[in-house]
């Protein structure tokens, strides 16, 4: 079998509402939780508990996410308002603006 090659540019990552995506699963992770929170001991006896812990740790990471993803919405809006060229060059330097830096626009670079 033989070396995979794209043979076409990969589509551009679709942008939604990351933020309520991320939130709606955390809050279904820690109802999941609550949910099977009044069997302990059916879970405990059956040797299934790690369900109920599972689901703890899905709303824990969960909410590392939401921090993550706010962050991550907040920096790609302050890039968008420094260089309000449009959304598909947000956060990205392109190749002009990578080689520019504080030497470079003063001229002593």
């Amino acid at each position: 079998m033989g070396k995979w090659t794209p043979t076409r540019e990969a589509p551009e990552p679709l942008e939604g509402n990351v933020v309520g995506v991320v939130t709606g699963g955390t809050v279904l992770w820690f109802v999941m939780f609550l949910v099977q929170l009044p069997f302990y001991g059916w879970f405990e006896g059956r040797g299934l508990l790690w369900w109920l812990w599972t689901c703890l740790a899905g709303a824990g990471l969960g909410l590392i996410g939401i921090r993550y993803v706010r962050r991550r919405e907040a920096a790609l809006r302050r890039a968008a308002e420094q260089h309000p060229s449009g959304p598909e060059g947000a956060g990205r330097p392109g190749p002009a603006e990578a080689d520019t830096g504080p030497d470079t626009e003063s001229g002593a670079g």
